[in-house]
């Protein structure tokens, strides 16, 4: 599987573009597509949320967006990842976000991340309960090959802010394994009280 066979949804991009807008200005924004080639910058103006775009695009779009909010940003795939979840994922997806508990979204049979990328998925490799509303999940990205550290970075802000909506307090989010740092895959360790 190559990056070129990867695809993204509109809405990821439409969420980061709103994030660099909220955090840094219009301004910015428009900078961000500026640093786009102008096919790029005319197929990001025109997308709808479910739009479906070549994971290369996001990955251009994330790069854009390092160069300009990154220096006074540094936390910004985090932040955008969890603004995605919190704005249009709870629009698009509020019922896959808004469970009982953050173990029930975890666990459930409906893939979150597919609906924003194909193919792979999020797997639940490890769950523990702990304490009354506590827990733990390990999840672990499989069938998506990608190469960007902003891509990782994103689905920690994401995961945090859904364990959120889903209920669980102090959500802390690691990525304890990375596939572009050697590992055979990328895992992400969820906890909450």
């Amino acid at each position: 599987m190559t990056v070129a066979e990867l695809v993204a949804k509109g809405s990821t991009i439409r969420a980061t573009l709103e994030f660099v807008s909220s955090t840094r200005g219009e301004a910015a924004r428009r900078e961000v597509l500026t640093r786009l080639s102008d096919a790029d910058r005319a197929l990001v103006e025109s997308l709808s949320a479910t739009d479906e775009v070549p994971f290369a695009l996001w990955l251009r779009v994330s790069e854009a967006t390092d160069a300009v909010v990154g220096p006074a940003v540094p936390d910004w795939p985090e932040r955008a990842g969890a603004l995605a979840i919190e704005s249009l994922g709870v629009q698009l997806y509020g019922g896959i976000l808004r469970k009982s508990s953050p173990l029930a979204f975890a666990t459930q049979s409906v893939s979150l991340f597919r609906l924003y990328y194909h193919p792979g998925d999020m797997k639940v490799v490890e769950t523990e309960s702990i304490g009354d509303r506590g827990g733990r999940v390990v999840l672990r990205l499989v069938g998506f090959d990608h190469t960007s550290r902003h891509f990782c970075r994103r689905q920690t802000g994401g995961l945090a802010k859904a364990v959120e909506i889903a209920g669980g307090e102090r959500a802390r989010v690691r990525h304890v394994r990375c596939a572009l740092e050697g590992d055979a895959f990328c895992e992400w360790d969820l906890k909450w009280e």
